[in-house]
């Protein structure tokens, strides 16, 4: 997390309070695989340039494509082919790692995911940069890279094997550190050149109140704005709150916007007495939107649609959208990797076929 200059950030003051939203650029790729999931692609990349997906591949088409028309001018001809090479591979690394986790866990069937989370950051006028790189398995944490040791860590005893053999493999912590330190700089320097009017538009949040019954807590529930920076508060008689309220994280919409929620808890009786409003602040407004909690502006979950979604809709939306993304914020939270069967493991691990870092854009790849 950098601490950013005032001048390095864009602002939005309401009663002389200012809040701030840094614009440092970042680069990262999710990859997720999973068994066990009916009609749904065992395995995924996405690629976010400062939180909007620009590439996307998956085990059904089998195919590297831009999602974003810029980065078609910033790649060569052999990109998509390239990548799409890499990625197959890849495809059938995650594959593997499932099998060796399983075995880990002494699970045969159900559903299972194994996912990897990894990228930069760059401030474009201080100069200061950032990596990360991270595995899930199962939605939880399972090993993660300390950027400052370039060692990697896990919370979980039964990772612990997996961290030794990697951390003693000096050619993965080397190809860990170059692409973090230097790749993937590089490349994020050339994707924000040449998708600049796109990463620096702004989208102005549509902000809905809504209520499943009158014993429910309100949400305020703004989506379709961009960039992903925003501040959601709710207030009683002019007076910002801070208990009794419960915000969400910020989320992907499918269309490269965001969304995100903020309860309040209030009676029915309490909120028809007094004056409550949810206020939104955005990069994209000169002024904040705020919403008056009154019978007229609330609706439930059946009624009139805001954009791309009713509320219900919109948060599967959301939610289908991590799985594809993530952002991640939040991929995983639980991982586990021990209780393993060493022998076969030992057997099967020495089959995988490891795609290690090189001159590509997404790189960094292990095997368990």
């Amino acid at each position: 997390m950098y601490v950013l200059n005032r001048s390095l950030c864009d602002f939005v003051c309401n009663c002389n309070v200012c809040f701030v939203f840094p614009v440092t650029h970042s680069l990262q790729y999710v990859y997720s695989g999973s068994s066990g999931i009916p009609n749904h692609p065992e395995f995924m990349i996405v690629g976010l340039v400062d939180g909007e997906p620009f590439v996307h591949y998956d085990s059904s088409s089998h195919e590297m494509t831009p999602r974003q028309e810029w980065v078609t001018k910033a790649v060569d001809p052999d990109y998509w082919d390239r990548n799409t090479q890499v990625s197959m591979g890849t495809e059938q690394n995650f594959k593997n790692n499932i099998e060796v986790a399983k075995l880990r866990f002494n699970q045969t069937g159900g559903i299972h995911t194994f996912q990897q989370m990894y990228g930069c950051e760059w401030d474009d006028e201080t100069g200061a940069t950032g990596g990360l790189e991270q595995f899930g398995y199962d939605g939880s944490d399972f090993i993660a890279l300390d950027f400052k040791t370039m060692t990697f860590v896990t919370p979980v005893q039964q990772a612990f094997l997996t961290t030794v053999k990697w951390n003693h493999d000096s050619a993965i912590l080397w190809k860990s550190k170059a692409y973090l330190t230097q790749t993937c700089i590089v490349w994020l320097k050339k994707y924000v050149s040449y998708g600049k009017s796109t990463l620096e538009r702004t989208v102005r949040p549509e902000v809905s109140l809504l209520q499943k019954d009158p014993s429910s807590p309100v949400t305020c529930h703004a989506t379709g704005f961009f960039p992903r920076g925003i501040v959601v508060t709710w207030q009683k008689d002019g007076e910002d709150m801070h208990s009794d309220v419960e915000v969400g994280e910020t989320l992907p919409n499918g269309d490269g916007t965001f969304q995100i929620s903020s309860k309040l808890t209030v009676k029915p009786e309490d909120w028809k007495m007094n004056s409550y409003s949810c206020v939104v602040q955005h990069k994209s407004l000169q002024d904040d939107i705020a919403v008056l909690l009154e019978d007229k502006n609330k609706r439930t979950n059946q009624g009139k649609r805001s954009r791309g979604d009713s509320w219900g809709e919109g948060l599967v939306a959301a939610a289908l959208a991590l799985v594809a993304v993530v952002t991640g914020v939040v991929l995983w939270r639980k991982c586990r990797t021990g209780n393993r069967k060493v022998k076969t493991q030992r057997t099967m691990a020495s089959t995988l076929t490891c795609f290690k870092a090189c001159n590509c854009t997404q790189s960094l790849n292990w095997c368990l």
